[in-house]
């Protein structure tokens, strides 16, 4: 009986242990109908913006305290918000073509976080993996959490991600038909 009985505090102990680490990380799914990811790309000429469509994504916290998150786009849902009619189909076309992202060989993009530094109320230096055409590189950002939302800019130099077409990288004398090579991530998280 006493043998039952030290058997079962046991059990109730490693139960309520494994209970108390489980608790103590919090992973946040973030909700994609209500999130959103604007980019906005320049060239000498002007500028175009557009969205992504976020279809999975997850902020993991310890102790209200940021310590990691991970994303993924959907490339294919890329479309172009400054444009209408017969310009903004072939914007997207060529957007979504071999020239830029090469949708149909990388329909994914991703972001992994490797390191969440705070660094002031409610803010946090980020330093991810982001792939973007199968290629990974580094990037770090600022992100700020407000009770179920969070946001960040980010800035992303497509040359990095073999993204070649009228960059000034890659090739000479563009002039005006030059494209920059970095472009800006809004980033408006709900969960």
């Amino acid at each position: 009986m006493k043998k039952n009985r030290l058997n079962l505090v046991l059990a109730l102990l490693f139960a309520a242990s494994g209970l108390a680490v489980a608790s103590e990380g919090d992973k946040k799914e973030v909700d994609t109908k209500k999130s959103t990811v604007t980019w906005k790309a320049y060239k000498v000429t002007g500028s175009h913006t557009g969205t992504v469509t976020l279809t999975s994504g997850a902020l993991e916290f310890d102790n209200e305290v940021l310590t990691g998150g991970e994303f993924t786009v959907d490339m294919t849902s890329l479309v172009s918000t400054d444009l209408e009619g017969e310009y903004k189909g072939k914007l997207e076309g060529h957007l979504k073509s071999d020239d830029f992202f090469s949708v149909a060989n990388f329909p994914k993009a991703k972001l992994v976080f490797t390191g969440v530094s705070p660094n002031g109320k409610n803010s946090y230096e980020v330093t991810g993996d982001l792939t973007i055409k199968g290629i990974t590189k580094s990037i770090t950002f600022d992100l700020s959490v407000y009770g179920s939302k969070a946001t960040a800019s980010l800035k992303v130099d497509r040359a990095q991600y073999d993204v070649r077409y009228g960059s000034g990288s890659f090739f000479e004398n563009l002039g005006d038909k030059t494209i920059y090579d970095e472009f800006d991530l809004v980033v408006d998280l709900e969960f």
